[in-house]
């Protein structure tokens, strides 16, 4: 770890993530590289080393904060809103993840090699961030519908949260994409990722 101070840590942290975000807005997961994000930053690309040590590593950094941006969003659902319906709380949850384009489409990615490219140090921020998501939307559940049995909330949790990785494959489909369904005859019905999370939480809550 690079001498200075903490707060220059972030800094230098976080404008790293931010270089790479930006990054991924024009290029895929697999074009991106070290170089990239180095050139993208304010200091040497080798620098890059003394906070992260791979371009996985980058990624669940910027997963993390996503992850921890959508807790926030979550929480002031909750400070808001004394009491929420079924449909109520659907509707505040889509909302929530139609704001995290960014986390859906790192999500979509393959999490077993971002995760094994990973120190275990930086894999254990992200799996605190990750624990903590999970325990969030268990809060809302447990003030939004104290009626229902844990049983049923956890089927919520482990339905929903697997069901979260593929929305973006879902909601976001290129032109060639398009054009390969209606060449093999397959009827792409488009849906907003409002829509379709709105209509899973909708299902797993028991309209």
């Amino acid at each position: 770890m690079p001498k200075g101070s903490p707060e220059l840590t972030q800094a230098r942290r976080e404008e790293i993530i931010n270089a790479c975000e930006e990054l991924y807005k024009t290029k895929s997961f697999k074009e991106i590289t070290l170089k990239d994000i180095g050139e993208a930053t304010s200091f040497t690309r080798t620098s890059i080393y003394n906070y992260f040590q791979t371009k996985e590593e980058i990624f669940l950094a910027l997963l993390q904060r996503e992850n921890e941006l959508w807790i926030a969003d979550l929480n002031q659902i909750m400070a808001e809103n004394a009491a929420l319906t079924k449909d109520g709380f659907a509707d505040k949850l889509a909302h929530s993840l139609e704001k995290r384009a960014q986390l859906l489409k790192i999500m979509s990615m393959n999490h077993y090699d971002m995760e094994t490219g990973s120190r275990p140090e930086r894999l254990v921020e992200f799996k605190v961030a990750y624990g903590n998501s999970l325990k969030t939307v268990m809060r809302c559940l447990e003030k939004y519908f104290p009626e229902m049995p844990i049983a049923e909330k956890q089927r919520f949790l482990y339905t929903f949260f697997p069901f979260m990785f593929g929305i973006y494959p879902y909601t976001f489909v290129t032109e060639k994409q398009r054009a390969a369904m209606e060449q093999a005859g397959v009827n792409y019905v488009f849906m907003s990722i409002y829509e379709i999370v709105c209509n899973c939480a909708r299902t797993l809550l028991g309209e």
